[in-house]
């Protein structure tokens, strides 16, 4: 039975609130109908009882109970005695219908009404349904049993059958009513619903294409305009999702160029012309530093994607990751690198992630420098950790400066120099995540001015 209630409830939206609605109608036009017929049926009696209590009337203006014996006068219309009436003087009857049997199921029923002497009101069921009335006759003292009593009776099919007519109608009337509601409801619904199919359509492309447009420029009904603003919401962290993948592929590929160029070239040259043990050792070294740099870069980034929002904690001393950066760094023209750092400065981010911070700004220095580059660390009065990366080049156009840190931006993408214009913002992201920051300073001064911000140890 679960089963088949399963399958016959709708499975759309619109089929469900029909059905609600029908069943909710249906209800309704139930009780009505009940109501209505109830309501009939008695006004239909009620006519009936008026009906015989008036012929009762008439009919007791012919009974005589002003002397000892009573007796029916005579009238001009004997008809009226003829139909369906009993004169009853006590036990004694004194007329009956001529359609009527004195001892038959009938007049049974009427001496019987006639016998409580009071004015009474029965339904006889026999080949059709009759009603019977009883009225005393005369002045009757109390406690007494009334001179005579005159019993009148009415046919109650016509009354019956008119009853039978509205309550076929009703229902008739009902059902149509019924399909009317479901159909009507449907249509409202499916119209109600068509601004949703729309936009469960517009959602679906235009989250495919990760596209700009949404639902907030169109104006729509309240609950439709909280809808599209849950979806707008939907929209946007699916697009900055997008964003975010995008982004960290694009920080991975410029991060690992530099390693695998540095294992490319050494594959090279080890091809072009036989090496010596010793040659072979160092250029073995030279991949394994290459490898090791590119599995710190995954696991900096990566960890970093994993939850950018959580401050990470580790302790680091600068000077030999800032050393080391300087040694590995690529030669850009005749331009070195110098490092200016106490030997006990310590920072509070983990070497790893202090090398990919660094990293993106030394290389972007040396690839604008004319002769050197400055990095220079120290401690802040107030306890965090400054490093300055200055170069000699020909600095950040005063236009430009808006934009240093914006993915995928360049002054110059013509200038000849290579460059995907992600290796600032990711820096930047990266000493964010660490409680820290990366800025440019502008001051007047020859070459780029980078200052790099981290926690204390």
């Amino acid at each position: 039975m679960k089963a088949f209630l399963r399958a016959m409830w709708p499975c759309t939206l619109r089929g469900r609130l029909s059905l609600v609605a029908l069943t909710t109608a249906a209800l309704v036009m139930v009780v009505l109908t009940v109501m209505f017929n109830t309501v009939v049926r008695d006004h239909l009696q009620r006519q009936a009882d008026d009906e015989l209590r008036t012929r009762a009337e008439a009919v007791a203006t012919t009974v005589d109970t002003s002397s000892d014996t009573v007796r029916v006068r005579e009238t001009a219309d004997d008809t009226l005695l003829d139909t369906n009436v009993w004169i009853y003087a006590g036990p004694r009857l004194l007329e009956h219908p001529a359609s009527a049997q004195a001892g038959g199921s009938l007049s049974v029923t009427a001496a019987r009404l006639a016998a409580r002497g009071t004015r009474w009101c029965t339904t006889f069921e026999g080949k059709g349904p009759v009603r019977l009335c009883s009225r005393p006759v005369g002045k009757t003292p109390a406690g007494t049993a009334p001179g005579a009593v005159v019993v009148t009776a009415l046919d109650l099919s016509p009354y019956r059958a008119w009853a039978d007519t509205l309550l076929l109608a009703s229902l008739a009337l009902g059902t149509a009513v019924l399909a009317c509601t479901y159909l009507l409801t449907r249509l409202a619904v499916g119209r109600a619903l068509d601004p949703v199919r729309v936009m469960t359509g517009q959602a679906t492309r235009w989250s495919a294409a990760a596209s700009g447009e949404r639902f907030g420029a169109t104006a729509r009904p309240v609950e439709l305009a909280q809808l599209g603003a849950s979806l707008d919401g939907l929209l946007d962290r699916i697009r900055a999702v997008l964003r975010h993948e995008q982004l960290l592929t694009g920080e991975l590929s410029h991060e690992l160029r530099t390693p695998l160029a540095c294992i490319t070239a050494e594959l090279d040259w080890w091809h072009a012309r036989p090496r010596s043990a010793e040659e072979t050792r160092a250029m073995h070294a030279r991949l394994a530093e290459a490898a090791r740099r590119m599995r710190t870069i995954c696991d900096t980034l990566l960890e970093e994607a994993r939850d950018s929002s959580r401050t990470v904690s580790g302790i680091t001393t600068v000077l030999p990751v800032l050393r080391h950066l300087a040694a590995e760094a690529p030669a850009a023209g005749t331009a070195t690198v110098t490092v200016s750092c106490p030997e006990t400065l310590m920072a509070g981010v983990p070497a790893g992630l202090l090398e990919r911070i660094v990293s993106p700004l030394l290389d972007n220095a040396l690839r604008y420098a004319l002769s050197r580059v400055l990095v220079k660390a120290e401690q802040c009065p107030e306890g965090s950790v400054r490093v300055e990366l200055v170069d000699d080049g020909p600095g950040v156009p005063e236009s430009f400066t808006g934009q240093l840190f914006k993915p995928g931006r360049r002054a110059d993408p013509g200038d000849g120099h290579g460059g995907a214009g992600l290796g600032l913002p990711l820096a930047r992201r990266l000493a964010r995540s660490a409680g820290g920051d990366v800025r440019h300073d502008a001051r007047p001064a020859p070459g780029a001015v980078f200052v790099i911000s981290l926690p204390a140890a």
